[in-house]
């Protein structure tokens, strides 16, 4: 007996295809976008008013999300819809003659001409600079090292979350659940202001996410040397574990899966600070030792 025809499912169109990518890019951007943030995607939702259901679709490239419902999770992560549209060439070159040279560069090439860029134009001229500010996610040993650092230097200690409480007058996790991202980040941008105004010579801790505010982290980096503390993911979870704070993974389904996730999305931004110290593994005084050595020259007072 002759076998009934199937029909054969016809080719996806292009303009599917395309779609498809379109869906999976803008996926890519609002997870990566949360992720910096450090925003659970319940805080997103309660902050966006769409539902956790809808963006979890989103986040895993199955909703074909419309404008409107963008704009509205560009709003609550405090970023420009522009931000999570991939529309047109997304490298960060902006200067198109630049661009046009650095894509005829090999990856060895590219990496000596950032080198010699970043020497001559990456970092502020006439050494102004007169603190240290140390990032990197909770966990990393940012209060320990800063209280040391300062304590050594006779200088004064600044936790830049308490300074953001005091002019906002609400403790942090109320700050960011009742406000949103839009209202806590100008109250972050304010207390940097408040305290460069207020200090010379100081250390300053930051929190894990402001590096996801491009502005702040410019000034940030323009005014201090920077130090991006950091850690191993089992380090994070277990020091924060210890000290009963979990803030940072509160609300997280998975929280090793998404703290790993966050410290991938932050990493470039991270990698932007002055000098790297990696914690895992070494005892602290091993680490205020290269701490201080890094760090004096922006914080001796001259004689």
């Amino acid at each position: 007996m002759k076998k009934p025809e199937t029909k054969k499912k016809p080719p996806a169109s292009g303009k599917n295809d395309r779609a498809g990518q379109l869906m999976t890019e803008v996926a890519q951007q609002v997870r990566a976008t949360r992720s910096r943030r450090g925003l659970t995607r319940k805080n997103l939702a309660h902050h966006s008013g769409i539902s956790e259901r809808y963006l979890a679709q989103v986040e895993n490239g199955e909703a074909n999300i419309s404008l409107a419902l963008l704009a509205r999770i560009a709003e609550a992560l405090g970023v420009s819809i522009e931000s999570l549209l991939p529309i047109g060439d997304n490298r960060s070159i902006r200067h198109e003659r630049l661009g046009k040279l650095i894509d005829l560069m090999d990856a060895d090439t590219r990496e000596k001409a950032y080198q010699v860029l970043n020497e001559a134009f990456g970092k502020p001229r006439g050494g102004n600079r007169t603190g240290v500010a140390l990032i990197g996610l909770r966990g990393a040993g940012k209060s320990t090292l800063g209280e040391h650092l300062a304590r050594h230097h006779k200088v004064p200690f600044v936790r830049l979350d308490e300074v953001i409480s005091k002019l906002a007058g609400l403790e942090m996790g109320e700050l960011i659940s009742l406000t949103g991202q839009s209202v806590f980040r100008r109250y972050e941008a304010e207390a940097l202001q408040k305290t460069l105004h207020d200090y010379r010579y100081v250390v300053v801790e930051t929190g894990g996410s402001l590096v996801s505010e491009s502005e702040t982290y410019k000034l940030l980096r323009q005014h201090f040397f920077t130090v991006w503390i950091r850690a191993m993911p089992e380090d994070h979870m277990s020091r924060v574990t210890a000290q009963g704070d979990l803030r940072p993974m509160d609300g997280y389904l998975q929280p090793m899966q998404d703290l790993k996730q966050i410290l991938i999305e932050r990493a470039a931004d991270y990698a932007l600070a002055d000098y790297e110290l990696m914690t895992s593994d070494r005892s602290i005084d091993t680490c205020l030792t290269e701490l201080v050595k890094v760090s004096a020259p922006y914080l001796q007072r001259p004689q």
